[in-house]
């Protein structure tokens, strides 16, 4: 991913420590957070220092890494700190098997870090040919490389597209309460992709009046019979779309698949604190007294 005209990773391995672009800073800061400890990254994982299924599971795979004199209680920290995003637990599965058969764990990290960069490439290439010239795009969340370590998932074919030398517009949902439609803006214009940020209420509005040839998201977990959980707000696209007639995309690697669950009524949802929709910047929008509910997903 380009930041001010320099390739990065999201999250990557360096001098013994997990270091990740620390993405409770953007849009105003650009700061590397260091993890030095398998509790480091678990801080990481929990406070959303790192986010998106994807980059969460190569973090986790490099926090196995770090706590390989105990492998057990690694996984069960790591594990702890996140329900909803399979590849977390998909990402410490396939470490333990690295383990069991006496693998070089670092090698072994590298390796799925580079398959989920490889796979989302590939997404990228696949999808940039359903963009066509002049196109307008509407994407939920940010699915972009801060989620996935590099490429993206659902912002991978926009950045092929992009190298392909097409022009196309993009909407970006701002995705309250985390805000994370700020990110994707913020990875657009790194890559110089033509948008517009709107309020999440507005995608019905703009659907209606033909302002959207086509929405693409990301996806946490998705089950054996084609279920997806993905950022709260994209079932009600999802719905909206088909309403309107417009095609819905999701993008996401192998490793977000979860073998195990049959359906989308068996993915444990993460509820988060309820400070995230009663403040804005760290200061109260709402009366005192006032609660929330804050589901994080929606399938």
């Amino acid at each position: 991913m380009l930041v001010e005209g320099i390739q990065y990773r999201s999250v990557w391995f360096e001098d013994e420590k997990l270091k990740l672009i620390d993405q409770r800073k953007l849009p105003f800061k650009f700061e590397i957070f260091e993890a030095k400890n398998v509790e480091g990254v678990a801080f990481a994982i929990r406070e959303m220092v790192v986010r998106g299924a994807p980059a969460i599971g190569v973090a986790a795979a490099y926090g196995m890494v770090m706590g390989a004199e105990k492998p057990e209680r690694s996984a069960a920290v790591l594990k702890s700190t996140r329900p909803t995003a399979v590849d977390l637990f998909n990402a410490i599965e396939f470490m333990s098997k690295n383990i069991d058969e006496g693998s070089d764990l670092l090698e072994g990290a590298n390796s799925y870090a580079n398959q989920v960069i490889e796979q989302c490439h590939r997404i990228g290439e696949v999808g940039a040919e359903l963009i066509k010239r002049g196109a307008k795009a509407l994407t939920h969340c940010n699915a972009g490389a801060l989620a996935t370590v590099d490429w993206g998932t659902a912002l991978a074919p926009l950045r092929v597209a992009k190298d392909q030398g097409k022009k196309f517009m993009v909407w970006v949902s701002e995705t309250r309460p985390r805000l994370q439609g700020s990110l994707t803006s913020w990875e657009l214009y790194q890559e110089g992709i033509d948008h517009k940020v709107i309020v999440d209420s507005a995608s019905g509005y703009l659907m209606k009046k033909g302002l959207v040839d086509f929405v693409v998201v990301g996806a946490d977990r998705v089950t054996k019979n084609g279920d997806v959980a993905n950022k709260i707000g994209t079932y009600e696209k999802a719905v909206l779309a088909k309403e309107n007639k417009i095609p819905f995309y999701v993008a996401f690697p192998s490793t977000t698949i979860d073998k195990q669950v049959e359906k989308g009524e068996d993915i444990p949802i993460e509820t988060r604190n309820e400070k995230e929709v009663l403040t804005i910047g760290g200061k109260r929008i709402m009366s005192q007294g006032v609660h929330a509910l804050n589901p994080a997903f929606d399938v």
